[in-house]
Protein backbone atom coordinates (compact mmCIF):
# COMPACT_ATOMS: atom_id res chain seq x y z
CA UNK A 1 0.00 0.00 0.00
CA UNK A 2 2.86 2.06 0.40
CA UNK A 3 4.44 1.25 -2.41
CA UNK A 4 1.29 2.69 -3.66
CA UNK A 5 0.59 5.76 -2.42
CA UNK A 6 4.31 6.52 -3.47
CA UNK A 7 4.21 5.66 -6.77
CA UNK A 8 0.87 8.07 -7.07
CA UNK A 9 2.68 10.61 -5.66
CA UNK A 10 5.68 10.23 -8.12
CA UNK A 11 3.27 10.52 -10.67
CA UNK A 12 1.39 13.71 -9.93
CA UNK A 13 4.75 15.50 -9.57
CA UNK A 14 6.10 13.66 -13.42
CA UNK A 15 3.08 13.78 -15.74
CA UNK A 16 3.27 11.15 -17.89
CA UNK A 17 5.45 11.80 -20.99
CA UNK A 18 3.05 10.99 -24.03
CA UNK A 19 0.94 13.82 -22.37
CA UNK A 20 3.55 15.98 -21.65
CA UNK A 21 4.68 15.55 -25.21
CA UNK A 22 1.05 16.26 -26.82
CA UNK A 23 1.59 19.66 -25.05
CA UNK A 24 4.92 20.43 -26.42
CA UNK A 25 3.94 19.51 -29.83
CA UNK A 26 0.67 21.61 -29.56
CA UNK A 27 2.52 24.37 -28.79
CA UNK A 28 5.70 24.05 -31.37
CA UNK A 29 2.45 23.58 -33.95
CA UNK A 30 0.32 26.67 -32.87
CA UNK A 31 3.81 28.33 -32.92
CA UNK A 32 4.42 27.50 -36.48
CA UNK A 33 0.98 28.68 -37.16
CA UNK A 34 1.57 31.99 -36.12
CA UNK A 35 5.11 32.35 -37.22
CA UNK A 36 3.77 31.59 -40.93
CA UNK A 37 0.61 34.04 -40.40
CA UNK A 38 3.23 36.51 -40.01
CA UNK A 39 5.83 36.12 -42.38
CA UNK A 40 2.70 37.66 -44.81
CA UNK A 41 3.97 34.94 -47.33
CA UNK A 42 -0.01 34.27 -47.92
CA UNK A 43 -1.19 38.28 -48.33
CA UNK A 44 -0.13 38.14 -52.07
CA UNK A 45 -1.11 34.85 -53.10
CA UNK A 46 -4.52 35.67 -52.00
CA UNK A 47 -4.99 39.13 -53.15
CA UNK A 48 -3.23 39.48 -56.19
CA UNK A 49 -0.99 42.27 -57.42
CA UNK A 50 -4.07 44.69 -56.35
CA UNK A 51 -5.76 44.46 -53.13
CA UNK A 52 -9.36 46.02 -52.44
CA UNK A 53 -11.43 46.88 -49.32
CA UNK A 54 -13.71 43.55 -49.39
CA UNK A 55 -10.05 41.84 -49.56
CA UNK A 56 -8.12 43.78 -46.78
CA UNK A 57 -11.03 42.98 -44.53
CA UNK A 58 -10.27 39.69 -45.01
CA UNK A 59 -6.34 40.07 -44.82
CA UNK A 60 -7.22 41.94 -41.52
CA UNK A 61 -9.16 39.08 -39.65
CA UNK A 62 -6.60 36.25 -41.16
CA UNK A 63 -4.52 37.58 -38.42
CA UNK A 64 -7.08 36.59 -35.29
CA UNK A 65 -5.58 33.06 -35.34
CA UNK A 66 -2.35 34.14 -35.07
CA UNK A 67 -3.05 36.41 -31.89
CA UNK A 68 -4.95 33.85 -30.36
CA UNK A 69 -2.12 30.44 -30.88
CA UNK A 70 0.16 33.24 -29.57
CA UNK A 71 -1.70 33.79 -26.85
CA UNK A 72 -2.67 30.45 -25.98
CA UNK A 73 1.22 28.96 -26.56
CA UNK A 74 1.77 32.15 -23.73
CA UNK A 75 -0.84 31.05 -21.13
CA UNK A 76 0.67 27.48 -21.32
CA UNK A 77 3.84 29.34 -19.86
CA UNK A 78 2.32 32.12 -17.82
CA UNK A 79 4.48 32.11 -15.20
CA UNK A 80 7.69 31.93 -17.15
CA UNK A 81 6.24 34.42 -19.47
CA UNK A 82 5.95 36.90 -16.54
CA UNK A 83 9.61 36.37 -15.52
CA UNK A 84 10.53 37.06 -19.26
CA UNK A 85 8.49 40.24 -19.44
CA UNK A 86 10.36 42.01 -16.70
CA UNK A 87 13.51 41.14 -17.64
CA UNK A 88 12.59 43.48 -20.84
CA UNK A 89 11.96 47.10 -19.27
CA UNK A 90 12.89 48.89 -22.94
CA UNK A 91 10.26 46.92 -24.65
CA UNK A 92 7.64 47.58 -22.26
CA UNK A 93 8.65 51.54 -22.68
CA UNK A 94 8.23 51.52 -26.62
CA UNK A 95 5.01 49.86 -26.19
CA UNK A 96 3.27 51.85 -23.48
CA UNK A 97 4.74 55.05 -25.53
CA UNK A 98 3.36 53.74 -28.43
CA UNK A 99 -0.03 53.08 -26.48
CA UNK A 100 0.43 56.84 -25.13
CA UNK A 101 0.25 58.45 -28.37
CA UNK A 102 -2.73 57.77 -28.96
CA UNK A 103 -3.83 61.29 -26.75
CA UNK A 104 -1.19 63.14 -29.45
CA UNK A 105 -1.53 60.54 -32.71
CA UNK A 106 -2.98 62.63 -35.77
CA UNK A 107 -5.60 59.33 -36.08
CA UNK A 108 -6.50 58.46 -32.87
CA UNK A 109 -8.51 55.39 -34.43
CA UNK A 110 -5.98 54.21 -36.42
CA UNK A 111 -3.54 54.47 -33.87
CA UNK A 112 -5.70 52.90 -31.21
CA UNK A 113 -6.23 49.93 -33.08
CA UNK A 114 -2.26 49.18 -34.48
CA UNK A 115 -1.67 49.09 -31.07
CA UNK A 116 -3.46 46.15 -30.67
CA UNK A 117 -2.42 44.41 -33.07
CA UNK A 118 0.80 45.71 -32.10
CA UNK A 119 0.98 44.18 -28.37
CA UNK A 120 -0.51 40.62 -29.50
CA UNK A 121 2.30 40.58 -31.92
CA UNK A 122 5.03 41.27 -29.77
CA UNK A 123 2.91 39.05 -27.01
CA UNK A 124 3.86 35.78 -29.97
CA UNK A 125 7.57 36.62 -30.00
CA UNK A 126 7.47 36.94 -25.86
CA UNK A 127 5.39 33.37 -25.84
CA UNK A 128 8.40 31.93 -28.15
CA UNK A 129 10.90 33.12 -25.45
CA UNK A 130 8.83 32.42 -22.99
CA UNK A 131 7.82 28.56 -23.90
CA UNK A 132 10.66 27.30 -25.30
CA UNK A 133 14.66 26.32 -25.08
CA UNK A 134 16.80 27.38 -28.05
CA UNK A 135 17.20 24.50 -29.97
CA UNK A 136 13.22 24.53 -29.92
CA UNK A 137 13.50 27.95 -31.01
CA UNK A 138 15.63 27.58 -33.57
CA UNK A 139 13.33 24.41 -34.72
CA UNK A 140 10.78 26.42 -34.75
CA UNK A 141 11.44 29.32 -37.10
CA UNK A 142 13.45 26.68 -39.48
CA UNK A 143 10.16 24.63 -40.13
CA UNK A 144 8.30 27.59 -40.61
CA UNK A 145 11.09 28.92 -43.31
CA UNK A 146 11.38 25.42 -44.95
CA UNK A 147 7.71 26.23 -45.65
CA UNK A 148 7.97 29.36 -46.79
CA UNK A 149 11.08 28.33 -48.88
CA UNK A 150 9.16 25.44 -50.31
CA UNK A 151 6.26 27.30 -50.99
CA UNK A 152 8.06 30.11 -52.56
CA UNK A 153 9.89 27.60 -54.80
CA UNK A 154 6.54 25.92 -55.81
CA UNK A 155 4.93 28.82 -57.32
CA UNK A 156 8.11 30.26 -58.91
CA UNK A 157 8.03 26.69 -61.09
CA UNK A 158 4.86 25.73 -60.90
CA UNK A 159 2.68 29.38 -61.39
CA UNK A 160 5.08 31.82 -62.74
CA UNK A 161 2.12 33.97 -62.93
CA UNK A 162 1.96 34.65 -59.19
CA UNK A 163 5.72 33.24 -58.33
CA UNK A 164 7.55 35.80 -60.84
CA UNK A 165 7.29 39.78 -61.38
CA UNK A 166 5.88 40.73 -64.64
CA UNK A 167 6.58 44.32 -64.20
CA UNK A 168 9.22 46.62 -63.02
CA UNK A 169 12.15 43.55 -62.97
CA UNK A 170 10.46 40.93 -65.20
CA UNK A 171 11.16 37.23 -64.07
CA UNK A 172 13.07 37.98 -61.14
CA UNK A 173 11.36 35.43 -58.74
CA UNK A 174 9.38 37.12 -56.10
CA UNK A 175 7.84 33.56 -54.68
CA UNK A 176 5.52 33.99 -52.01
CA UNK A 177 5.33 38.20 -52.00
CA UNK A 178 4.74 40.90 -53.57
CA UNK A 179 8.45 41.92 -54.73
CA UNK A 180 11.33 40.56 -55.69
CA UNK A 181 13.28 42.23 -52.41
CA UNK A 182 10.80 40.73 -50.02
CA UNK A 183 11.48 37.15 -51.28
CA UNK A 184 15.36 37.93 -50.84
CA UNK A 185 15.27 39.60 -47.57
CA UNK A 186 13.19 36.42 -46.09
CA UNK A 187 15.76 33.80 -47.58
CA UNK A 188 18.54 35.77 -46.43
CA UNK A 189 17.02 35.49 -42.77
CA UNK A 190 16.11 31.87 -43.48
CA UNK A 191 19.40 30.75 -44.32
CA UNK A 192 20.97 32.26 -41.18
CA UNK A 193 17.99 30.33 -39.33
CA UNK A 194 18.91 27.18 -40.92
CA UNK A 195 22.82 27.26 -40.76
CA UNK A 196 21.94 27.68 -36.68
CA UNK A 197 19.56 25.13 -36.37
CA UNK A 198 22.28 22.75 -38.11
CA UNK A 199 24.73 23.77 -35.18
CA UNK A 200 21.65 23.65 -32.62
CA UNK A 201 19.84 20.21 -33.97
CA UNK A 202 23.05 18.36 -35.16
CA UNK A 203 21.10 14.85 -35.89
CA UNK A 204 19.35 17.00 -38.62
CA UNK A 205 22.37 18.93 -39.56
CA UNK A 206 22.49 17.56 -43.20
CA UNK A 207 18.39 18.52 -43.64
CA UNK A 208 18.98 22.04 -42.24
CA UNK A 209 21.84 22.45 -44.76
CA UNK A 210 19.79 21.29 -47.59
CA UNK A 211 17.52 23.86 -46.55
CA UNK A 212 20.11 26.29 -46.27
CA UNK A 213 21.16 25.68 -50.11
CA UNK A 214 17.80 26.36 -51.02
CA UNK A 215 17.07 30.00 -49.25
CA UNK A 216 20.81 30.70 -51.02
CA UNK A 217 19.32 29.30 -54.46
CA UNK A 218 16.30 31.17 -53.92
CA UNK A 219 17.96 34.93 -53.08
CA UNK A 220 19.92 34.37 -56.41
CA UNK A 221 16.71 33.54 -58.37
CA UNK A 222 15.46 37.00 -56.55
CA UNK A 223 18.06 38.82 -57.83
CA UNK A 224 18.34 40.97 -55.12
CA UNK A 225 21.68 42.14 -54.29
CA UNK A 226 21.00 43.54 -51.44
CA UNK A 227 19.56 40.50 -49.66
CA UNK A 228 22.51 38.45 -50.98
CA UNK A 229 24.92 41.06 -49.68
CA UNK A 230 22.69 40.23 -45.79
CA UNK A 231 22.85 36.55 -46.49
CA UNK A 232 26.96 36.90 -47.13
CA UNK A 233 27.57 38.99 -43.69
CA UNK A 234 25.25 36.53 -41.94
CA UNK A 235 27.38 33.51 -43.05
CA UNK A 236 29.87 35.45 -41.66
CA UNK A 237 28.48 36.17 -38.63
CA UNK A 238 27.62 32.38 -37.98
CA UNK A 239 31.17 31.79 -38.95
CA UNK A 240 32.12 34.03 -36.39
CA UNK A 241 30.22 32.00 -34.14
CA UNK A 242 31.69 28.87 -34.50
CA UNK A 243 35.28 30.06 -34.46
CA UNK A 244 35.09 31.72 -31.59
CA UNK A 245 32.98 29.04 -29.29
CA UNK A 246 36.32 27.07 -29.68
CA UNK A 247 38.24 28.67 -27.00
CA UNK A 248 38.85 32.18 -25.74
CA UNK A 249 42.23 33.10 -27.46
CA UNK A 250 40.28 32.30 -30.85
CA UNK A 251 37.54 34.80 -29.48
CA UNK A 252 39.83 37.47 -28.60
CA UNK A 253 41.56 37.20 -32.15
CA UNK A 254 38.01 37.26 -34.04
CA UNK A 255 36.89 40.27 -31.97
CA UNK A 256 39.66 42.31 -33.03
CA UNK A 257 39.93 40.92 -36.48
CA UNK A 258 35.65 41.77 -36.56
CA UNK A 259 36.39 45.44 -35.19
CA UNK A 260 38.91 45.52 -37.98
CA UNK A 261 36.52 44.17 -41.28
CA UNK A 262 33.77 46.50 -39.64
CA UNK A 263 36.48 49.66 -39.92
CA UNK A 264 37.15 48.84 -43.18
CA UNK A 265 33.16 48.36 -44.36
CA UNK A 266 32.43 51.81 -42.74
CA UNK A 267 35.72 53.19 -44.52
CA UNK A 268 34.36 51.94 -47.77
CA UNK A 269 31.07 53.49 -47.35
CA UNK A 270 32.42 56.84 -46.81
CA UNK A 271 35.20 57.10 -49.16
CA UNK A 272 33.76 54.75 -52.37
CA UNK A 273 29.98 54.97 -51.89
CA UNK A 274 29.64 55.31 -55.31
CA UNK A 275 31.11 51.99 -56.29
CA UNK A 276 29.01 50.32 -53.51
CA UNK A 277 25.73 51.88 -55.17
CA UNK A 278 27.33 50.77 -58.26
CA UNK A 279 27.76 47.48 -57.26
CA UNK A 280 24.48 46.35 -55.74
CA UNK A 281 22.52 48.35 -58.60
CA UNK A 282 21.54 51.02 -56.21
CA UNK A 283 21.97 54.83 -57.31
CA UNK A 284 22.78 57.63 -54.54
CA UNK A 285 19.17 58.19 -53.24
CA UNK A 286 18.81 54.35 -52.41
CA UNK A 287 16.09 54.17 -54.47
CA UNK A 288 14.13 57.34 -53.74
CA UNK A 289 14.54 56.56 -49.78
CA UNK A 290 16.80 59.43 -48.94
CA UNK A 291 13.95 61.66 -50.64
CA UNK A 292 11.66 60.00 -48.31
CA UNK A 293 13.81 60.69 -45.31
CA UNK A 294 14.09 64.39 -46.17
CA UNK A 295 10.31 64.57 -46.44
CA UNK A 296 9.87 62.93 -42.77
CA UNK A 297 12.88 65.25 -41.67
CA UNK A 298 10.61 68.19 -42.70
CA UNK A 299 7.43 67.10 -40.75
CA UNK A 300 9.48 65.88 -37.77
CA UNK A 301 10.51 69.39 -37.21
CA UNK A 302 7.21 70.30 -36.24
CA UNK A 303 6.53 67.25 -33.64
CA UNK A 304 10.07 66.50 -32.81
CA UNK A 305 9.88 64.75 -29.13
CA UNK A 306 6.98 62.56 -29.20
CA UNK A 307 6.02 62.49 -33.15
CA UNK A 308 2.99 62.32 -34.78
CA UNK A 309 1.38 58.91 -33.17
CA UNK A 310 1.85 55.05 -33.75
CA UNK A 311 0.82 53.68 -37.14
CA UNK A 312 -0.92 56.80 -37.96
CA UNK A 313 0.51 58.24 -40.65
CA UNK A 314 0.49 56.70 -43.58
CA UNK A 315 -2.94 56.30 -44.31
CA UNK A 316 -3.68 60.01 -42.93
CA UNK A 317 -4.93 61.54 -46.78
CA UNK A 318 -5.56 65.15 -45.70
CA UNK A 319 -4.82 67.43 -48.19
CA UNK A 320 -2.47 69.27 -44.77
CA UNK A 321 -1.48 66.42 -43.07
CA UNK A 322 2.08 65.21 -42.58
CA UNK A 323 1.85 62.51 -45.59
CA UNK A 324 0.71 65.13 -47.92
CA UNK A 325 4.37 67.31 -46.97
CA UNK A 326 6.68 64.23 -47.10
CA UNK A 327 4.30 63.13 -50.84
CA UNK A 328 5.56 66.63 -51.58
CA UNK A 329 9.31 66.79 -50.84
CA UNK A 330 9.47 62.97 -51.94
CA UNK A 331 7.58 63.60 -55.22
CA UNK A 332 5.85 60.63 -55.04
CA UNK A 333 3.20 58.68 -52.57
CA UNK A 334 5.71 56.23 -49.87
CA UNK A 335 3.74 53.65 -47.84
CA UNK A 336 6.15 53.50 -44.78
CA UNK A 337 9.77 55.02 -43.92
CA UNK A 338 11.88 52.61 -45.95
CA UNK A 339 13.60 52.96 -42.80
CA UNK A 340 12.62 51.49 -38.72
CA UNK A 341 14.92 54.35 -37.49
CA UNK A 342 13.15 57.33 -39.52
CA UNK A 343 9.96 55.25 -39.03
CA UNK A 344 10.72 55.24 -35.09
CA UNK A 345 11.17 59.24 -35.06
CA UNK A 346 8.21 59.69 -37.30
CA UNK A 347 6.01 57.93 -34.92
CA UNK A 348 7.18 58.30 -31.22
CA UNK A 349 9.71 61.10 -31.77
CA UNK A 350 12.58 61.41 -30.17
CA UNK A 351 11.84 59.82 -27.06
CA UNK A 352 10.82 56.53 -28.80
CA UNK A 353 14.03 56.63 -30.81
CA UNK A 354 16.09 56.83 -27.89
CA UNK A 355 14.07 54.18 -26.25
CA UNK A 356 14.60 52.16 -29.29
CA UNK A 357 18.48 53.06 -29.67
CA UNK A 358 18.99 51.66 -26.30
CA UNK A 359 16.96 48.49 -26.70
CA UNK A 360 18.81 47.63 -30.31
CA UNK A 361 22.50 48.44 -28.76
CA UNK A 362 21.91 46.45 -25.25
CA UNK A 363 20.49 43.41 -27.47
CA UNK A 364 23.68 43.70 -29.84
CA UNK A 365 26.06 43.90 -26.14
CA UNK A 366 24.13 40.90 -24.84
CA UNK A 367 24.26 38.88 -28.83
CA UNK A 368 28.23 39.34 -28.62
CA UNK A 369 28.51 38.25 -24.91
CA UNK A 370 26.27 35.13 -25.83
CA UNK A 371 28.91 34.42 -28.38
CA UNK A 372 31.32 32.93 -25.41
CA UNK A 373 28.10 32.19 -23.16
CA UNK A 374 25.46 30.50 -24.68
CA UNK A 375 24.12 28.03 -27.60
CA UNK A 376 21.95 30.78 -28.78
CA UNK A 377 24.30 33.04 -29.98
CA UNK A 378 24.11 30.64 -33.18
CA UNK A 379 20.74 31.95 -33.52
CA UNK A 380 20.77 35.57 -32.50
CA UNK A 381 24.48 37.04 -33.73
CA UNK A 382 23.46 36.24 -37.28
CA UNK A 383 19.94 37.05 -37.39
CA UNK A 384 21.07 40.74 -35.85
CA UNK A 385 23.59 41.46 -38.22
CA UNK A 386 20.53 40.81 -40.89
CA UNK A 387 18.20 42.54 -39.29
CA UNK A 388 19.99 45.69 -38.45
CA UNK A 389 21.32 46.05 -41.96
CA UNK A 390 17.20 45.48 -43.12
CA UNK A 391 16.74 48.01 -40.36
CA UNK A 392 18.39 51.14 -42.16
CA UNK A 393 16.45 50.35 -45.13
CA UNK A 394 13.63 48.60 -44.02
CA UNK A 395 10.94 49.33 -41.77
CA UNK A 396 10.95 46.11 -39.26
CA UNK A 397 10.82 47.62 -35.79
CA UNK A 398 7.76 48.14 -33.42
CA UNK A 399 6.03 46.33 -36.81
CA UNK A 400 2.49 44.65 -36.29
CA UNK A 401 1.65 41.44 -37.88
CA UNK A 402 5.19 41.06 -39.27
CA UNK A 403 7.32 38.05 -38.78
CA UNK A 404 10.64 39.84 -38.10
CA UNK A 405 9.50 41.76 -35.25
CA UNK A 406 8.53 38.41 -33.72
CA UNK A 407 11.47 37.35 -34.42
CA UNK A 408 13.64 40.31 -32.91
CA UNK A 409 11.33 40.39 -29.81
CA UNK A 410 11.50 36.34 -29.01
CA UNK A 411 15.48 36.56 -29.22
CA UNK A 412 16.08 39.84 -27.66
CA UNK A 413 13.62 38.55 -24.62
CA UNK A 414 15.35 35.25 -24.60
CA UNK A 415 18.72 36.69 -24.44
CA UNK A 416 17.63 39.18 -21.34
CA UNK A 417 16.43 35.79 -19.30
CA UNK A 418 19.48 34.37 -19.64
CA UNK A 419 20.90 30.54 -19.44
CA UNK A 420 20.38 29.85 -15.52
CA UNK A 421 16.62 31.27 -15.54
CA UNK A 422 15.84 29.43 -18.49
CA UNK A 423 17.23 26.28 -17.25
CA UNK A 424 15.19 26.48 -14.16
CA UNK A 425 12.29 27.74 -16.05
CA UNK A 426 12.58 24.46 -18.13
CA UNK A 427 12.17 22.18 -15.85
CA UNK A 428 9.32 23.87 -14.17
CA UNK A 429 7.31 23.99 -18.13
CA UNK A 430 7.93 20.15 -18.44
CA UNK A 431 6.36 19.87 -15.44
CA UNK A 432 3.50 22.29 -15.68
CA UNK A 433 2.60 22.08 -19.39
CA UNK A 434 0.81 18.46 -19.03
CA UNK A 435 -0.97 18.77 -15.75
CA UNK A 436 -4.39 17.45 -16.14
Amino acid sequence: MTGFTSARSEWAAAPPRDAQGTGERLAFGLAVVFLLIYSQGWVAPLSGDETNAAVSGIIRALYYPAYAAGLWVMLGAWKQTARVVWKAPLLIGLLLLAAASVTWSVDSATTSRRVVALTLTTLCGVALAARFDWRRIAQTLAVTFAVLAVGSLIVCVAVPDIGRMSSTFPGAWRGLWFEKNALGGNMAIAFCIFGATAALDPKRRWTWGAFAGLALALVLASTSKTSLVALILGAAALAFVGLARRGPAAGVILVWLGVVVVGLVACVFLFAADWVFDTLGKDATLTGRTKIWAGIARVVKERPTLGWGYGAIWDNEGPWGPLAKITDTAGFRARHAHSSWWEMLLNLGRVGLVLWALYFVETVIRALVSVFTSRGAWLVLPFLVVYGLSSLTESVTLTWNDLRWVMFVALAVKLALGERAQEAAATGLRASSARP
